[in-house]
């Protein structure tokens, strides 16, 4: 965009929320000089962390409802995170033939880098820090860029770059859908995997796979995109990309590009080219998935001729993102393990799979995403296999949970807990000597926290006070 395109524009942020997206919209269009109206159906009190962050005496607030008047006169309507697709005053805007944005196409829109786009149900966030903390061996920290985690919104860093820096972008479903109305695909993407997942708000996995094939869709023959072979989903996206393709897979994959494991070692091939990153044993990220990850990002890495000595130096020290099976302590020979961002059933599946069978008190559960009742039948059986016992919080998600465990027998079940307080006292109880309480909940949050990072920011404090 020209520089004050959004000066004296009047823009709609709909949704502040609490995750730092929004107060960053917010914020960035302020600074472009926009007349911003604030809406959310959150009340002041509600949401007062988010607006102690915005300047009140620049932004119009409608807080505790929305109404009709901020969606028809407004120049644009900024759409955030937990706005529904369908929303009536979303259609109320695009009707009136007001643009609807969100803060990925804001940035898209605006920003001189390119783009390496990032999404997938499983590993988006852990693979991109994986490729900014490869390319920065490369390229010096001061040209790269990692953004779109949570807690790193876009906008924040938009102003900063240059023609001459890259971009690690984490993409949701909910931004590439906009992304694809403007026909909006990054230089270079990246999908990890396709699983069941917000399906309360998707009509199927069918309907959130296309979400996520906008990341590739608008590329150019000169474009990249990089592909799980081993998932059904990603491989059919594969053969559908427009531009050059590389996969990653744990087996060989003959004559095709991209990263692979042979012999007990990392290897990356393209045009002709092959490089050894070195062996598995020596990787730090624990647990089989995240073999996929470290795929996915050599794959990315390997097209900016990272070295192997390089790539062996962040593989051997690099331990993972907070909030992915983090360990937080060990108390009386009791490990107690932060897995909060685990909101799906394969998600948990992975995670089981790292601690030892029988070993293991899991606190899960929450708010229902409506996942097909035999994905969770799946993580029901592995429960039963795995866990000593199982602690759920109250909520939908929960009570789909339950009915599973309880049709195959598995008993050893504390239902209805209402704080995590509750949940980490009942843990010590259960969990001995050489036993491993592991906070991994398969949901949402909504029903019990502000989200899944207060989820388990509350699991860390308390189990620091033990």
């Amino acid at each position: 965009m020209t520089k004050n395109f959004y000066k004296n524009k009047k823009i709609t942020v709909m949704g502040l929320g609490l995750h730092g997206g929004g107060i960053a919209v917010v914020n960035w269009l302020v600074k472009q000089g926009a007349q911003v109206t604030v809406t959310d159906l959150k009340t002041k009190a509600q949401l007062l962390p988010a607006l102690k962050k915005i300047n009140p005496k620049k932004v119009s607030l409608v807080l505790g409802k929305h109404r009709v008047i901020d969606f028809k006169n407004a120049d644009i309507v900024v759409q955030n995170p937990g706005v529904p697709r369908h929303s009536k005053f979303i259609k109320m805007a695009e009707k009136s033939g007001i643009t609807i944005e969100n803060d990925a196409s804001l940035f898209f829109k605006n920003c001189p880098a390119e783009i390496i786009g990032v999404t997938g149900t499983r590993g988006k966030s852990t693979v991109s820090a994986l490729i900014y903390e490869l390319l920065k061996t490369k390229l010096g920290a001061a040209r790269v860029y990692l953004a779109g985690l949570p807690q790193q919104p876009m906008l924040d860093i938009l102003d900063k770059l240059s023609s001459q820096d890259q971009v690690v972008l984490e993409l949701s479903s909910w931004q590439l859908e906009i992304l694809g109305r403007y026909r909006l695909s990054p230089h270079i993407s990246l999908v990890t995997n396709i699983y069941p997942d917000h399906l309360n708000r998707y009509q199927g996995l069918s309907d959130y796979a296309r979400a996520k094939e906008n990341i590739f869709k608008y590329q150019t023959k000169n474009d990249i995109a990089v592909f799980n072979y081993h998932n059904p989903c990603t491989r059919k996206m594969g053969h559908q990309t427009p531009g050059q393709r590389l996969w990653f897979n744990s087996k060989l994959i003959v004559s095709q590009s991209g990263a692979y494991i042979n012999n007990n070692s990392l290897i990356f091939q393209y045009h002709g080219r092959s490089v050894n990153f070195g062996k598995v044993a020596k990787i730090k990220l624990p647990g089989r998935h995240n073999l996929e990850n470290i795929l996915a990002a050599l794959a990315v890495a390997g097209l900016f001729n990272v070295s192997a000595a390089k790539v062996k130096k962040v593989l051997t020290s690099y331990v993972g993102l907070p909030g992915r099976n983090q360990l937080i302590r060990e108390r009386a020979g009791v490990k107690y393990v932060n897995d909060t961002t685990a909101t799906t059933p394969d998600a948990v599946l992975a995670a089981l799979d790292i601690w030892p069978a029988k070993k293991i008190v899991l606190i899960a559960g929450g708010a229902s995403k409506k996942i097909p009742a035999e994905k969770i039948g799946e993580l029901a059986k592995k429960i039963r296999k795995n866990c000593k016992s199982v602690i759920l919080f109250s909520g939908e998600g929960s009570d789909e949970l339950f009915v599973q465990l309880n049709k195959i027998g598995f008993k050893a079940i504390v239902k209805n807990i209402d704080t995590m307080s509750e949940a980490i006292y009942l843990s010590t109880g259960f969990a001995k000597s050489g036993e491993v309480v592991l906070l991994s909940p398969g949901c949402s949050s909504f029903s019990t926290f502000v989200n899944e990072y207060d989820r388990g920011d509350q699991f860390n404090g308390l189990v620091n006070k033990l």
